[in-house]
C-alpha cells in the first residue's frame, strides 16, 4: 500500500515494553491485574511467539503494541515512537495502526462492512490509499488467505468462523505494515487451514521481512515457525529464548502448565528410556530421527 504521507516516526524498530502494567475493572469486585510491571523487547524482523496459561497477560500485552489500550505505568516504545502510560489521545494513531496490524482472537469483532471486498479494502482506504487500487488488490489478497476470488461480493457475516479469520487477516495484510500481531490466529480452522496459515506467516516474515507476533496455545506451531519465545506468568515475563531453549526446560513448562509440542513429548519419553535428545535442536520428524541416531551413536 502506498502511504498517503510519510509518517513523522519510524515504527519499524524493536518494540520495547518498559515497566508496563494494566488492570481490568479497576476499583470493582472484578478487578484483575493483567500486567504487573512487565519488561520485554520484541525484535524487529523476527517471528516472536508469546505463550503462557490463560490470564497470564499475553493478549493484554499485544494490545499495547498499537495503542488499542494504554498502560497504567511505564511506556511502550515502537521503533522511535513512545506511548507513555495514561496517554489520553494518540495523535499518530493512523500511522501506528498502519504499521502494527492486530488480528483479534475473535475475527467477527473486526468485520463490519456489507461485503468482503469492502472489509478487506477498508483499512488501506481509511489510511489514505487510493480506493480503486485498494479494491483491485482484493482478489490477490483472497488468494493469499486461500479464499475463492468470487467471495469478494459476499457478506462476511455469512462465513464460517475460520473463513472470517481469513478475511480479517487479509484486511491486515492489505495495509502492508511492518508488523502483524496475531491473537490465536488459527482458531476455528481445520488442520490444513492451520498449516496454510503457518506457511503464510512464515513466508511473510522470511520473504517480505514482516515482523510476526503470535499469541497461541498451540505449541506445535510455536516450534514450527518461532525465532523467539516469550513466556508469561501472572502478568510478568518469566523466560525468553528460542523454542529449543524453552521446550527443553521441563520445569518451566510445568510452572506455566503448558504441554510441550508433540516432538518434545516424544523427546521426554525417550529421555526416560536413556536416550536424551532434549539438548538437540529440532523442528521436524526428520530432525528428531537424526538426533536419535546421533544420541545412540554416542552411547
Amino acid at each position: 500500500m502506498k502511504k498517503a504521507k510519510q509518517p513523522a516516526f519510524d515504527f519499524n524498530g524493536d518494540i520495547v515494553f518498559e515497566n508496563v502494567s494494566y488492570t481490568y475493572s479497576k476499583g470493582t469486585p472484578f478487578e484483575f491485574r493483567a500486567l504487573n510491571g512487565t519488561d520485554i523487547s520484541i525484535k524487529k524482523g523476527k517471528i516472536t511467539a508469546i505463550i503462557g496459561m490463560t490470564g497470564s497477560g499475553k493478549s493484554t500485552l499485544i494490545q499495547l503494541t498499537n495503542g488499542l489500550i494504554i498502560s497504567e505505568t511505564g511506556r511502550t516504545i515502537i521503533g522511535n515512537y513512545s506511548l507513555y502510560a495514561k496517554t489520553k489521545k494518540i495523535k499518530e494513531v493512523k500511522d501506528l495502526r498502519r504499521e502494527i496490524g492486530l488480528v483479534f482472537q475473535f475475527p467477527e469483532y473486526q468485520l463490519f462492512q456489507d461485503s468482503i471486498e469492502k472489509d478487506i479494502a477498508f483499512g488501506p482506504i481509511n489510511l489514505g490509499a487510493e480506493k480503486t487500487q485498494s479494491l483491485k488488490n482484493v482478489p490477490n489478497l483472497l488468494k493469499m488467505v486461500d479464499l475463492p476470488v468470487e467471495y469478494a461480493s459476499r457478506n462476511p457475516f455469512d462465513l464460517s468462523g475460520g473463513q472470517k479469520r481469513r478475511v480479517a487477516i487479509a484486511g491486515i495484510i492489505a495495509m502492508d505494515g511492518d508488523t502483524l500481531v496475531l491473537d490465536e490466529p488459527t482458531g476455528g480452522l481445520d488442520p490444513q487451514g492451520e498449516e496454510d496459515f503457518m506457511k503464510l506467516f512464515y513466508n511473510l516474515n522470511k520473504e517480505k521481512g514482516k515482523r510476526i507476533i503470535i499469541v497461541t496455545h498451540n505449541m506445535d506451531h510455536v516450534l514450527q515457525i518461532a525465532d523467539e519465545v516469550i513466556v508469561m506468568h501472572k502478568g510478568k515475563v518469566i523466560s525468553v529464548g528460542d523454542p529449543f531453549e524453552i521446550f527443553s526446560n521441563f520445569d518451566l513448562l510445568r510452572t506455566i502448565e503448558i504441554e510441550p509440542p508433540k516432538l518434545y513429548k516424544l523427546a521426554y519419553k525417550l529421555k526416560e528410556q536413556g536416550i536424551d535428545i532434549t539438548t538437540s535442536k529440532f523442528r521436524t520428524v526428520e530432525e528428531v530421527a537424526n538426533a536419535i541416531k546421533l544420541a545412540k551413536n554416542r552411547k
